[in-house]
């Protein structure tokens, strides 16, 4: 995959779980952290799972899904300190 588009689905799929999960945005940095690292996480459920996503959509669909799991642990994280 291109990284430009890399990049660019992973901004709009932190900044969708973003707003989600916690009714915001993080800033471009922000976003585009939580997505990428939501892409990743999203890409090795999704393949445990056997669940095939291609395409731009797919991907997008696969990013939102690791982000709002990576952003839900954060939380779970959060609370119990």
């Amino acid at each position: 995959m291109n990284i430009i588009l890399f990049l660019i689905i992973g901004i709009i799929a932190g900044w969708l779980a973003g707003k989600i999960i916690k009714g915001g945005g993080f800033g471009l940095v922000g976003n585009l952290a939580v997505g990428v690292v939501g892409a990743f996480m999203g890409g090795y459920l999704f393949e445990f799972l056997g669940i095939a996503a291609g395409g731009l959509i797919g991907s997008l669909i696969t990013a939102v899904v690791g982000a709002l799991i990576l952003l839900f642990l954060v939380g779970l994280i959060k609370k119990s300190k």
